[in-house]
């Protein structure tokens, strides 16, 4: 078997053992699926033998309502993956500059159409921060930036004042910016860090979201890109199959939008038990990143605590593989505090 780049391999788990594991290396909202999502997707199970609508006008126009946009500047895609191998076949650009580490997608997009990835390295002894001199690395050459807000896996934010200096350099430069703002809504203040406000100045701008982590619909595969380009979201929609988002990932994306208080009591327990996780981690010898997302970056002497908590039930992303890391690092989920109590105690008990 092919070994898997992403964490929450749930089923390769289930399949070695014959139980569900405990899951802290995927990043997602441990409230489960809502319950009006749960009562949609099952209502729409009846009318699925027809297509879905290929252009999602409803999910759409509900999304632009919801954010204070029009609808033609939303494109919805079978997850945020599918719209970042969507972008890569539409632009086929020749030079892209990405951080290191970050999300494994992006570089894996832009080699399939020969682009040329430069990394900006971001350094562990600045707690993986991008700084000033990135804007060096933004030329005319550059025909796209990507970056993650907030990163995965450092949890970090670029400085508000710096990304909108990063996106009038994009713009002097004739560079697209794509800022991946999936887990924007585990900050503290999402509204102060999102990008959204200057779509409409910012041609060059492209935004992606995801109802994966915040709305746990992660096997229903439901994301969307927001730019003021509406030529080049048409040619992200030519770029892949026509029936990318299912009639069932439609209805459930509109009926998440509606999920109000779920979203109210998910922001208040990642905000209380975040914390609490860091502080238990750094008091059992790890250095912890200071991430704000639902997810820590940390680090510890010991390079086997994957296989040693896999064997207690515990799933943890090994971040071996990123570039920019090695051996030694990882990342956890923020979950519940019952669930990261007993993640805590597990990894007592291999350490």
């Amino acid at each position: 078997m092919p070994q898997l780049t992403h964490g929450g391999d749930w089923a390769g788990f289930a399949a070695e053992y014959g139980a569900m594991p405990l899951d802290f290396s995927a990043n997602i909202s441990p409230l489960g699926l809502p319950e009006g999502v749960r009562r949609a997707v099952i209502q729409t199970a009846a009318s699925q033998d027809r297509y879905p609508d290929p252009l999602c006008r409803d999910l759409c126009a509900a999304i632009g309502q919801s954010r204070g946009l029009p609808a033609h500047h939303i494109l919805c895609g079978n997850g945020a993956a599918d719209l970042i191998w969507r972008l890569a076949l539409a632009k086929k650009p020749r030079h892209a500059l990405l951080t290191a580490p970050t999300f494994a997608e992006y570089a894996a997009a832009l080699h399939s159409v020969d682009c040329r990835v430069h990394e900006y390295l971001l350094r562990p002894e600045r707690d993986f921060a991008v700084e000033e001199d990135f804007l060096t690395c933004i030329t005319p050459e550059t025909d796209l930036v990507l970056l993650c807000e907030p990163n995965n896996p450092t949890g970090r934010t670029t400085d508000p004042a710096l990304l909108r200096r990063i996106l009038e350099t994009c713009a002097a430069n004739g560079t697209l910016l794509v800022v991946d703002e999936c887990f924007n809504e585990f900050l503290d203040d999402p509204a102060a860090h999102t990008l959204e406000g200057s779509l409409a100045g910012y041609p060059n701008l492209l935004i992606l979201k995801a109802f994966t982590k915040w709305y746990a619909m992660a096997g229903v595969r439901l994301g969307y890109a927001l730019c003021a380009d509406t030529t080049l979201l048409e040619q992200m929609q030519a770029a892949g199959q026509p029936w990318a988002v299912s009639g069932l990932a439609q209805a459930a994306g509109l009926a998440a939008l509606q999920e109000t208080d779920y979203s109210r009591r998910l922001h208040a327990l990642i905000m209380d038990q975040r914390p609490r996780l860091a502080a238990a981690l750094t008091g059992l010898g790890c250095r912890v990143v200071p991430g704000q997302a639902n997810y820590l970056l940390f680090s510890h002497p010991r390079q086997d605590l994957v296989p040693a908590l896999r064997r207690r039930g515990v799933l943890l992303r090994d971040c071996a593989n990123y570039p920019g890391l090695g051996p030694g690092w990882y990342r956890c989920a923020v979950r519940s505090e019952e669930e990261n109590n007993a993640f805590v105690q597990a990894l007592k008990e291999v350490l």
